[in-house]
């Protein structure tokens, strides 16, 4: 049977799994024992069973109402849908963090199956620096954030789940946004065991970039799910950007983009390798970071956890061995790797360095942003705020850049390249940047938004003049073009599509910044008028949910009289949980969001006044399709083939960076 006390032995055996894959494996490698180091994949394989039939039998409590686990009673109720039943348990803090440790399990496991062509020493290497990591948030889980700790007497009900997180995009947002950041720990492994063995060359490069491809569009479908869950649940009105816990996510994000870039050169040219390495250590070391200040209650946010500060101390310290640990090992190894792939400022792996260059600057200002409120508030008693302006007014001065660069860095040649050519076989992108450019400072009001949807424009022509140019579309007959485009790598068509779905979501950015709005409070049968439609409040009714009451409003938008939509804004009142929440009605049409929220009621019974609030955004939905798209890019560089069959078998005799093994 599936019972708590199964679930908290599996965690304790996965436990002792985690750390004895991650000693016995470096012992091994350390003597060049076979039969040791081959004990890494069995001991990856049983965590994992370990850490799912635990994660199985927290589940089947929150299923079963189990309410003597203090978890589900205090996140959980009789009355809630079975899905947020479900989904709930990685809701909350103790659940969130088995999640990790599952995961985390997962991405050693997956190692394990699909790294057989991997040296063995460098497979055991990277399973056991992924086992340490796991056995630190395991022993986490039971020693300070034990999901399955009893409660006696067992209540009859839960306390119900936070009503804001009983939607199907925060049910999914946790686990595809945990797994791009724990992601990221097979890329550190790789770097902590290249460190190790003092070895990095083009196979490491190979091996490296497919993990940090997955990992980046697992995490930038999580960021995009997150920031799509606050538009149309919390009901502000506009993306979410620049909020603290949002930040925590981005930062990783920058540097993963860095990452995989910069794995490429590592991959083609063997250069960058002690950046790709330093890159590989900053980014999940960044995502742990972020786990930290979720949970140590030093940012103040809406979807942060709130949790006594024994758990913040356990992984601050966790932090410190893990960061500390990698970065003192880098200090100490790194200097001793040799530099290799000399390269002009004016090439591809040119235009690459400058693409991390600029990533990585906008990473640091982020983090300065976010950090500086919080050291001023420790260190000086000081409260301040760091908002958007400062966000705006620092990172797009340096994102504008960086989009002009993507534009024509993909075409440059290796090595060495002349820049003239280049442009001349972007002529027509460039001619439809500047015509975007006539347009959007003709009919957008501001100069960054004008900017913004001109680099869009070009960011989107210059991927397709891409293809186009390496196809030969119009300059050769159809056929052939056709089969060129056949013969090219999937990576090719992968790049290009990331690349335009930034584009895209920067063009939904420039048009939010357009948006119009009001606020009205309005008595049944009034019509408002925006943006050239006509809102009405047609009548406002009572209605049971499941475990709620809704108090749901039917609004009729008209735009020359036609009727283009009827929208439901509601708020819901959980009596369990004494809240109330706003559920947003959206009409969308892709080019344009119509967006109504339905707020406090106000006057008598007999002459009620309802309180709304309007939105009418351009392009809203192309922030997300961007994303979307980006994410669609990385999952098509990861089904070439040469990314899937993994890397060509080190030459002996190869020149690579070494050092003495450790």
């Amino acid at each position: 049977m599936l019972s708590p006390e199964l679930g908290h032995y599996a965690l304790a055996l996965a436990c002792i799994f985690a750390a004895a894959q991650g000693v016995f494996p470096l012992i091994g490698a350390h003597r060049r024992d076979r039969r040791v180091m081959m004990l890494a994949p069995g001991l990856a394989i049983g965590q994992l069973i370990g850490l799912a039939v635990s994660f199985l039998c927290l589940i089947y409590a929150a299923v079963t109402n189990d309410f003597s686990v203090q978890n589900v009673a205090a996140n959980s109720a009789v009355s809630k849908p079975l899905l947020y039943k479900i989904t709930g348990v990685w809701g909350n803090h103790e659940g969130s963090v088995l999640l990790w440790a599952l995961i985390l399990g997962i991405c050693g496991a997956a190692v394990a199956a699909f790294g057989r062509n991997l040296p063995t020493a460098l497979r055991a290497r990277v399973i056991a620096v992924l086992g340490l990591v796991a056995a630190g948030f395991e022993l986490f889980c039971l020693t300070t954030s034990d999901p399955f700790a009893r409660v006696w007497p067992a209540p009859m009900d839960g306390q119900g789940m936070n009503p804001l997180l009983q939607d199907p995009g925060l049910a999914f947002h946790p686990p595809i946004l945990y797994t791009g950041y724990v992601g990221f720990a097979v890329p550190f492994a790789f770097a902590i065991a290249a460190l190790m063995e003092g070895r990095v060359d083009a196979a490491w490069g190979r091996w490296v970039r497919p993990w940090a491809v997955a990992a980046w569009c697992f995490l930038t479908c999580g960021i995009a799910l997150g920031s799509w869950w606050s538009y149309y649940v919390l009901g502000w009105g506009g993306y979410w950007f620049w909020d603290p816990v949002e930040n925590a996510s981005l930062i990783p994000w920058l540097t993963g983009t860095a990452l995989v870039h910069s794995a490429i050169v590592v991959e083609k040219r063997e250069g960058l390798k002690i950046w790709t390495v330093l890159l590989a250590i900053a980014t999940f070391s960044f995502s742990l970071s972020g786990t930290f200040l979720v949970r140590s209650g030093i940012l103040n946010s809406v979807h942060a956890f709130a949790n006594d500060p024994a758990r913040g101390i356990f992984i601050l310290g966790l932090l410190a061995a893990v960061i500390g640990g990698s970065l003192a090992l880098f200090a100490y190894r790194a200097p001793a790797l040799t530099a290799g792939g000399l390269f002009a400022p004016v090439s591809r792996e040119g235009a690459l360095v400058l693409n991390n260059i600029l990533l990585c600057s906008i990473c640091a200002v982020v983090v300065t942003g976010t950090m500086y409120p919080p050291f001023m508030s420790l260190l000086f008693d000081r409260t301040i705020s760091v908002g958007k302006p400062f966000f705006d007014a620092t990172t797009i001065p340096l994102a504008l850049p960086l989009f002009m660069f993507m534009g024509f860095g993909p075409m440059l040649p290796w090595k060495r390249a002349q820049l003239w050519p280049v442009l001349q076989r972007l002529w027509i992108a460039a001619l439809l940047t500047a015509l975007a450019c006539a347009v959007a400072f003709y009919g957008v009001s501001g100069v960054l938004p004008a900017l913004s949807c001109a680099v869009a424009v070009w960011i989107i022509a210059a991927s397709i003049t891409d293809i186009v140019e390496r196809i030969k579309l119009f300059r050769m007959p159809l056929a052939g073009s056709l089969q060129r485009a056949r013969m090219l790598p999937r990576s090719i068509f992968g790049t290009a599509l990331a690349h335009a779905g930034v584009g895209v979501t920067v063009l939904g950015l420039a048009a939010m910044s357009q948006a119009q709005h009001k606020i009205v409070d309005v008595p049944i049968g009034t019509t408002e008028h925006l943006a050239g439609y006509d809102w009405t409040l047609q009548k406002v009714e009572q209605e049971p949910g499941p475990n709620y009451t809704a108090m749901v409003a039917t609004l009729e938008v008209r735009h020359n009289g036609k009727i283009v939509t009827v929208m439901h804004p509601s708020k819901r009142s959980f009596n369990s949980q004494n809240q109330t929440t706003t559920e947003v009605s959206i009409h969308t049409n892709l080019l344009s969001d119509l967006y109504g929220v339905l707020g406090d009621k106000h006057g008598t019974d007999a002459a009620p006044t309802y309180v709304l609030r309007l939105h009418y955004n351009p392009l809203a939905p192309w922030m997300w399709l961007g994303a979307l798209i980006m994410a669609l890019g990385g999952a098509l560089s990861l089904s070439d083939r040469r990314m899937r069959v993994g890397a060509p078998r080190r030459a002996r005799n190869a020149p690579t960076s070494t050092v003495t093994a450790a």
